[in-house]
């Protein structure tokens, strides 16, 4: 059986804070396997009735471009290999670790792989916990289980603060405090066992805010990134080695802070990358001789030929 006689299902939307982004990557998506001769049919998964629907779909393997909640934490993972399905992108634990930015974190400093210094706190011990917080601001404060930057702010005094930790609360019962590391910020794809590149984003914002990352015109977008060879090749280096910590498999874009040295520091590690017309994954394929239906047709050929598990 060729690949393009397979049937494959485009999971999109759910029920996340990212549902309009994963929206429109699901339909980016669909259009390209369409346009590649694929039998797809795309798939809302904003109901309990997901499973069904897949059975009923008939489908062979699933794209999987959900955006936080179930997509990225492992669930949506889990279901699909209880049924039998393939899926794109990494299996259930590497999707849990990575979705959680407090046991990704953990992972990395064993494996020596460098992050901003950070603190956990939760709402009920709050006060005591940033009493000992050993670190100068400005603070990146976010949910531990949140992507798109939903619920981030940077804070460069204690006016803010309080604000600030309510906000990343409303989304999530514990929070991250993170040193915020001056310097530039890069972005590292990876397909496979293949260090795509990287690009510099310069949003016009404070920060690569939601609303900068999603609307056009708000971020500079400078590929390759505008460092010296030695300082992107270790940023490449670092941002595998996290990918690899995790367990991961499939497309992922790995979120560097580069201090004024050029020393890497790895924020996080999305296992699913948006795929809207101002995603990042993309643009660095693009650049590195990956058109957008060539990248599509690459992360599915990479589910649909490795084993299941």
């Amino acid at each position: 059986m060729r690949l393009t006689d397979k049937k494959i299902g485009v999971l999109m939307g759910g029920v996340s804070a990212e549902r309009e982004v994963s929206l429109r990557s699901g339909t980016a998506v669909f259009n390209a396997l369409k346009a590649l001769g694929y039998d797809v049919v795309s798939m809302d998964v904003s109901s309990k009735s997901i499973c069904e629907d897949i059975r009923k779909e008939h489908v062979d393997a699933a794209f999987i471009v959900l955006h936080g909640g179930w997509g990225e934490d492992g669930s949506v993972q889990g279901l699909l290999d209880v049924i039998g399905i393939r899926y794109t992108g990494s299996n259930v634990l590497a999707s849990a670790l990575a979705m959680d930015k407090e046991a990704s974190k953990k992972i990395f400093l064993y494996h020596n792989i460098p992050v901003p210094p950070f603190m956990v706190v939760t709402r009920k011990a709050v006060s005591r916990q940033l009493s000992a917080i050993g670190y100068e601001m400005p603070w990146v404060i976010k949910p531990v289980c949140e992507g798109s930057s939903v619920g981030v702010s940077i804070v460069k005094d204690k006016e803010r603060l309080s604000s600030a930790i309510e906000q990343a609360f409303s989304h999530d019962e514990r929070v991250i405090i993170e040193k915020y590391i001056e310097g530039k910020e890069v972005h590292i794809g990876i397909l496979g066992e293949r260090v795509l590149g990287g690009v510099e984003v310069r949003p016009s914002l404070e920060f690569y805010s939601y609303e900068a990352k999603y609307t056009a015109g708000l971020t500079e977008y400078i590929l390759p990134p505008e460092i010296d060879d030695k300082t992107y090749e270790k940023a490449e280096k670092t941002a595998f080695a996290a990918h690899s910590a995790l367990g991961c498999r499939g497309a992922t874009r790995v979120d560097l802070r580069l201090d004024s040295a050029g020393n890497p520091y790895v924020l996080e590690v999305n296992t699913i990358p948006g795929m809207t017309e101002t995603s990042l994954l993309p643009k660095i394929a693009r650049n590195a001789g990956l058109d957008f239906p060539v990248l599509i047709e690459e992360i599915l050929k990479e589910a649909l030929e490795r084993k299941k598990g």
